[in-house]
């Protein structure tokens, strides 16, 4: 592999200009198309084989109209102090508003606080549901203002009025996250090259990347049902790896350039070496976002299919495009060691050089191997502690700051109905196959009625034929609480003894329901998922380091790593530790998907750390250098260069802990943490221990195993024997 690659960045290198067009006219191409395509809807949200699925989709065929999945709000009013909703003068304003809610287009049906029972009973606070056709990523923004809009004339007449719901759910925008994580990696890259050209290199080619891959999406996004979500996770998953195996590249290039090469042959040997751990690295991350489609949710496949995408396009980008602009800057980009007169360079020669961080931090773990070890083992292990509290679930409105009015409409409805009014259940009954259907209704109401945990059930609704109704429950905890998950697992235990009676289907759904049967999906698939993401990277990473023990220790080392983020995030966001430094108003479960989440991102880039890192102590112990000098050199060569990358992952993760949105609070703070302990801990401090305790055990390998394996050279000894043939014809020549 590293013979063709050598050949793929002298070629780039060499024909720069048809190199640089090509990825021109396809950026061109993927930005033409994403102009003309239609206005994508967001994509349809369901969870196949959940019992709140099922039940949705059984409402929408026996209740034909009634948009069971559509977006809804809830317009909560208060009175004045010293009044009471039932005034005429209050009743009067919000009917009107009632008729005012009626009136857009979207909206399916508006139900009046008086006459379906939305007033409190000590008549302080009343709301009025509005059910829409189309779900709340879906909603115009026509019906959004016109939502806003009734609600502050009720304000202006005089009453305290908030908006739950998801009606209000805002399209994700990252931006400005965006816009700091590039910042900061500039200033990095600057760092780390000594350079103002050779550091904007892997910025530029990183856009270009996340450029190709969101306007594909773009384009693609109506056709496939890709939602807005898609994009913001390749572009964030792009944005990552695009700078890191860009900045690998520049990196080696340089390094070839101090060792004497000529720049075209540095390029070269760049793309072949660096950009061999650039295409397995990539395969990684390729492997971790595919694998997502284990967990059979029909939108996080999507999601990490489109990333696995962005990500490719970020490979192929490093071992094309990189050479190519190298080839453009020409004496610009200077050797290792060398900086810019603008930052400093052009002094004078011929100083020993000391040896660098990274040689002076690997010389002390080498000598003290076992101190290291433990401290690194025994410091993730006490992180890791919180995550055996772990509580999953998913975000509802009383996670929202106080600031916004989902989280004022959602604590008014908590003072004046109880907690419960914010996530009622749906109880489906069908009972197509039952002899006497209303009684059957009857029986499912009163079950219910005699749980714990239960404040009020509503009447049966039946459907025109009679054979189907729901059933409101209004349990007496919070939506996000265990209690409440217990209440729906309570009536789905009930339902199945009354499907054993009389042939009726009891099924539980509403938001909350969901919300727990996505949690319950999302845990069940954490497990399969891990053993198929880990056991394909171990086996490709066998491949990559012809060794047994290191690919187990890389694997090992993540894990604890994972462990030891989920451990602060419990800590942060479930504990409330240091939440007033997070600006985290309510704490509450863990967002379901954060484990599974975690594990597909933070793997790809903790693997991209381990291969660029060890496949440099493997070709220096390829080359005859003892283990523990080939640590050494490994970390001179690379310690740098993924520190810096680190450093840029988490600022990019970092700059998502300021929204105010709580899941992307969440996402950002986990995602940086679990970078830090696993480049600076794991890969920094535990592997280097590691190897330098195992020895020439590290790169162990069965003879008949190495038989086996095909050759991939990601070492680059193919061009080390090439060499030598080319300068033993020298001396042939000579002679």
């Amino acid at each position: 592999m590293a013979t063709f690659l050598y050949r793929l960045g002298r070629f780039a290198f060499r024909r720069r200009h048809v190199t640089a067009l090509f990825w021109v006219v396809l950026l061109a191409l993927a930005g033409t198309g994403a102009a003309g395509a239609p206005a994508a809807g967001n994509s349809s949200f369901s969870i196949p084989g959940t019992e709140a699925q099922k039940a949705f989709d059984l409402l929408e065929d026996r209740f034909p109209g009634s948009s069971a999945d559509g977006a809804t709000a809830r317009v909560v009013f208060k009175a004045p102090d010293g009044e009471k909703m039932t005034d005429a003068g209050n009743r009067a304003i919000v009917q009107e508003t009632v008729r005012e809610l009626s009136d857009g287009s979207e909206v399916a049906r508006v139900t009046d606080p008086y006459q379906g029972g939305g007033v409190s009973r000590d008549g302080a606070v009343a709301y009025a549901s509005v059910s829409y056709k189309v779900s709340g990523m879906e909603l115009e923004d026509s019906s959004r203002d016109a939502l806003e809009s009734a609600a502050e004339d009720a304000r202006d007449a005089g009453l305290t009025v908030e908006i739950g719901g998801d009606a209000l759910q805002a399209v994700p925008h990252t931006g400005t996250a965006e816009i700091i994580g590039i910042g900061i990696a500039a200033v990095v890259l600057v760092i780390t090259f000594g350079s103002l050209l050779a550091a904007g290199l892997p910025l530029l080619t990183a856009v270009i990347g996340v450029g190709i891959g969101v306007s594909v999406i773009t384009a693609l996004a109506s056709t496939l049902d890709l939602g807005s979500t898609t994009s913001i996770l390749a572009s964030m998953i792009g944005l990552a790896v695009g700078i890191d195996y860009a900045l690998f590249v520049v990196s080696r290039y340089r390094a070839e350039l101090a060792e004497g090469r000529e720049r075209e042959d540095a390029a070269g040997r760049a793309v072949g070496t660096a950009g061999s751990a650039v295409v397995f690295a990539g395969l990684t991350v390729v492997i971790a976002l595919v694998g997502l489609s284990v967990v059979n949710i029909p939108m996080l496949t999507k999601m990490g299919i489109a990333a696995a995408g962005t990500v490719a396009v970020a490979v192929l980008i490093a071992l094309t495009l990189i050479p190519a602009l190298l080839g453009y800057a020409g004496r610009r980009v200077r050797p290792a060691g060398e900086k810019s007169r603008l930052l400093g360079g052009g002094r004078a020669a011929g100083k020993p050089q000391r040896p660098n961080m990274g040689t002076r931090w690997a010389s002390f773990v080498v000598r003290r191997p076992v101190a290291v070890l433990l401290l690194g083992v025994v410091g993730l292990g006490a992180a890791a502690v919180p995550a055996a509290s772990l509580e999953l679930g998913l975000p509802d409105d009383g996670s929202q700051p106080t600031s916004t009015t989902q989280r004022r409409a959602y604590d008014l409805l908590s003072e004046g109905f109880g907690p419960g009014s914010n996530g009622p259940l749906v109880v489906v009954v069908d009972a197509g196959d039952s002899d006497d259907p209303q009684a059957v209704f009857q029986q499912v109401g009163d079950d219910v009625k005699a749980l714990d945990n239960v404040v009020n059930v509503s009447p049966a609704a039946p459907n025109k034929a009679g054979d189907t109704a729901t059933i409101t429950v209004v349990p007496d905890s919070k939506p996000s609480s265990v209690t409440t998950e217990d209440l729906v697992h309570d009536i789905r235990d009930a339902g199945a003894g009354i499907r054993a009676d009389t042939g009726a289907d009891v099924l539980v759904t509403g938001s909350t329901a969901m919300n727990i049967d996505v949690s319950q999906k999302l845990n069940d698939a954490l497990v399969p998922y891990l053993i198929l993401v880990v056991g394909l990277a171990f086996l490709l990473l066998i491949v990559v380091f012809r060794s047994i023990l290191v690919p187990l220790k890389a694997a090992l080392g993540f894990l604890l790593s994972v462990l030891a983020a989920l451990g602060a995030v419990v800590a942060v966001f479930q504990w409330g530790w240091l939440s007033g430094l997070m600006n985290v108003e309510q704490t509450g479960p863990v967002m379901s998907m954060m484990p599974i989440f975690m594990v597909g991102v933070v793997f790809g880039l903790a693997m991209d750390y381990e291969v660029f890192l060890v496949t440099r102590m493997r070709e220096a112990h390829v080359h005859g250098e003892k283990p523990s000098q080939a640590v050494v050199t490994g970390f001179r060569h690379g310690a740098r260069v993924v520190t810096a990358a680190a450093v840029i992952m988490i600022a990019v993760f970092s700059g998502f802990i300021g929204s105010s949105e709580s899941m992307v609070k969440m996402i950002g703070f986990g995602l940086a943490v679990a970078v830090l302990f696993d480049a600076f801990v794991v890969r920094m401090a535990i592997v280097p221990a590691v190897l330098a305790l195992l020895g020439d055990k590290a790169w162990w390998l069965p003879k008949w195993l190495d038989r086996a394996l095909p050759n991939v050279d990601v070492e680059g000894e193919g061009l080390r024997a090439q060499d030598d043939r080319r300068d033993g014809d020298r001396d042939l020549a000579r002679v």
